[in-house]
């Protein structure tokens, strides 16, 4: 009776022992199957993470490419790529768990259909600004060909100016000097001797010219001894930065025709040696000559 006994509380424990063995078995089964979940389910979210990493590099890379072409939009392209740059920063800083990767992957979605929208644009505007670059270099072609035009006319102009300049200017001509003594009766006579002369007659001729301005005439006229003094007046005269000190000036009516111009130099103790004489219309030397008086 006894022996029943402990063989049926035996077969209990067994049993009891089987249960427990077996629920134990299925508890371990389920934890490696949940671990394996939850591995796959974490290996997914990081290749998810890694994947809109990526998405978002192109982006900005895309970003980059528009910005450096440095068009008006460059502004507005700045402000969505830096978006760009600081999503990425917070999806470095992120777990990559499940909802945040939705929320990433939900905001990447939207910076990419800005991106399209203003790539459109931006290709609209560089079509325009092609447009607008030919249209410009046909009209600077148009405006280079006529500034050559316009120059070669200019130059000719003033070509055919100066032509008319120089043709319009007085030449003088027979510039001579002689030395006089003047005797009591008025009557002068001509000398080569420096102790007799009393006077010095300078003479020149205007020649005639047509295209010439008509009209009063100044000349000034230097009568340097060969003491290198100045004889005369020695009146001085500015003309810009040039001072020209003078004997005297003739004042001519001139008519287009030739003009014959004779002025007298009075003068004493004249030096022996060589005179030098120069006529100036302004500035410009038109005329010299000299003499030599014993």
């Amino acid at each position: 009776m006894e022996n029943q006994k402990s063989s049926s509380s035996l077969k209990a424990v067994v049993a009891v022992l089987a249960i427990l063995l077996v629920g134990s078995l299925v508890y371990i089964f389920k934890m490696s199957s949940d671990a394996e979940i939850v591995q796959t389910e974490l290996k997914s979210t990081m290749t998810e993470k890694e994947s809109v990493m990526k998405d978002l590099q192109e982006l900005k890379a895309t970003y980059d490419a528009a910005i450096a072409e440095n068009t008006t939009m460059s502004e507005e392209l700045i402000q969505e790529r830096d978006k760009v740059v600081n999503l990425m920063d917070d999806l470095n800083k992120s777990k990559g768990d499940v909802a945040s990767m939705a929320k990433y992957k939900t905001q990447f979605l939207a910076l990419q259909g800005n991106m399209k929208t203003l790539m459109a644009e931006n290709e609209g505007l560089k079509k325009q600004n092609t447009t607008l670059t030919s249209q410009r270099d046909s009209t600077v072609v148009v405006l280079g060909e006529s500034k050559k035009f316009n120059e070669v006319l200019v130059g000719q102009n003033e070509e055919l100016a100066k032509t008319v300049e120089k043709g319009s200017k007085l030449t003088i001509l027979n510039t001579k000097t002689s030395a006089y003594k003047l005797r009591s009766s008025g009557k002068q006579v001509e000398t080569d001797k420096a102790s007799r002369a009393d006077v010095l007659k300078i003479s020149f001729t205007i020649a005639e010219n047509q295209i010439a301005k008509s009209g009063d005439k100044t000349y000034y006229v230097q009568v340097i001894d060969s003491k290198n003094n100045v004889l005369g007046d020695k009146k001085t005269e500015n003309f810009g930065d040039k001072i020209l000190t003078y004997s005297f000036a003739s004042n001519v009516r001139y008519e287009n025709k030739t003009v014959n111009v004779s002025e007298d130099l009075p003068g004493k103790d004249f030096a022996k040696g060589t005179y030098f004489i120069n006529v100036f219309d302004k500035d410009e030397l038109v005329s010299k000559t000299s003499f030599t008086l014993k």
